[in-house]
C-alpha cells in the first residue's frame, strides 16, 4: 500500500520498474510513484527541486483550466506514450478528456491540441479515460459520460470507442456498454478496465458515490465488473457484482477506480480506498493506492494479497 493521497492510480510496467500515476495534489498535475517489487512505494520527487512532487505534464494544454486533472493512464506507442486525462475545459466548465505525448514514461507529457480528445457536451461532459490494446493490435478508448454532473442530472454510462494506431484520434461512433441500471451503482458507473484473456472480454468498472462519509466512516463506492463479446461489447453485468466493496474486509472504505496490469506472467490489480474507516483509522489523510493479486476461478476473478518476491 502507499500510505499517501494517491487517487485513481494506474500502473505501467516499464524496464523493471512498475511507475503509478495519479490524480492531481498540490499544484502538481499528474502525480508519480515506483516500485520495483510492488509491495513499497515512493513518491517521484522534482529532480530540480526535491521538496516538491514530480509532475508528469507540469504544462497543461491551452484548452485546460488548472487544478481538476484527474485519472491519468499511459499508453505504449511505437512513437512514445500517450497519456490520457480527465480535465476541466475552461470555455464550457465541463470535466473533458484529452491526451498528451512524450518519449519517457516519467513524461513530461505535453499537448499542442485546441481542445479535448472527446467530451460529450449534452451527457454532462466526459471522464475516466482508459485505452485497450486487443490481441489483434486494434486500440480502443473507454470513457465515461459525467451525467451525475448536478447540473445534467443524467444517466452514466461506460462507452468504448476505437482509436487511430497512434493513439490520438477517435475513430467511428462510441458505443455504450454498461450503464447505472443497478441498485448498488446507485447514480454512477466510472474508471472502466478492459481486459482480455484468452479470447474473453471482462470490463472492469467502479460506481456509487465515491466520497467518504463523515457519519459512518465509510463510503459506498464498489467495484464490479461485466463479461463482454468483444472490445464494443455487448457486455452482461455479473450477477454477484459488486466484486470488491466496503463490507469486504475490514479496514476498507471505498475501493475503486482499478487498474489491471501484467507482471512475470501474473495479474495484478490496483486500487484505492479511503484512509478513514469505522474502527481501523478515525483520520482522513486521503486515498491510498493498494496493489493485490488477480486470479480467475471459472472466469470469475478472485483477488488475494501479494506473495513475497
Amino acid at each position: 500500500m502507499l500510505r499517501a493521497d494517491f487517487p485513481d492510480p494506474f500502473i505501467l510496467v516499464h524496464e523493471g520498474q512498475y511507475l503509478a500515476y495519479a490524480t492531481n495534489t498540490g499544484g502538481v498535475n499528474v502525480q508519480m510513484a515506483s516500485s520495483t517489487e510492488l509491495a513499497s512505494w515512493r513518491l517521484l520527487k522534482d529532480e530540480r527541486d526535491p521538496s516538491r512532487l514530480h509532475d508528469a505534464m507540469p504544462v497543461l494544454p491551452s484548452w485546460v483550466k488548472p487544478g481538476f486533472t484527474w485519472a491519468p493512464e499511459v499508453l505504449r506507442t511505437p512513437d512514445g506514450f500517450v497519456l490520457y486525462f480527465t480535465a476541466r475545459h475552461a470555455a464550457s466548465g465541463l470535466q473533458c478528456v484529452g491526451a498528451a505525448t512524450s518519449r519517457e514514461p516519467r513524461g513530461p507529457f505535453t499537448s499542442e491540441a485546441p481542445g479535448p480528445l472527446v467530451c460529450q457536451d449534452a451527457l454532462g461532459g466526459t471522464i475516466d479515460a482508459s485505452p485497450f490494446r486487443a490481441s489483434d493490435g486494434q486500440l480502443y478508448l473507454y470513457f465515461k459520460n459525467d451525467g451525475n454532473n448536478p447540473a445534467f442530472n443524467k444517466p452514466t454510462e461506460i462507452f468504448a470507442q476505437r482509436l487511430s494506431p497512434d493513439g490520438l484520434s477517435l475513430v467511428g461512433e462510441p458505443v455504450s456498454l454498461v450503464r447505472n441500471d443497478k441498485p448498488w451503482e446507485a447514480h454512477v458507473v466510472e474508471a472502466p478496465t478492459m481486459i482480455e484473456r484468452g479470447g474473453s472480454y471482462v470490463l472492469f468498472f467502479s460506481a456509487n458515490h465515491y466520497g467518504w462519509e463523515s457519519t459512518q466512516r465509510v463510503s459506498n463506492y464498489g467495484i464490479g465488473y461485466a463479461t463482454c463479446e468483444g472490445p464494443l461489447g455487448p457486455c452482461t453485468d455479473a450477477p454477484d457484482n459488486p466484486f470488491l466493496a466496503s463490507t469486504f474486509q475490514p479496514c476498507l472504505s471505498g475501493p475503486g477506480h482499478q487498474t489491471v496490469f501484467q507482471a512475470e506472467g501474473r495479474d495484478f490489480f490496483a486500487f484505492h480506498s479511503w484512509s478513514a474507516t469505522s474502527t481501523c483509522s478515525p483520520a482522513k489523510l486521503g486515498r491510498f493506492m493498494s496493489v493485490v493479486q488477480l486470479t480467475w476461478q471459472d472466469g470469475a476473478p478472485q483477488l488475494s494479497p501479494l506473495e513475497p518476491r
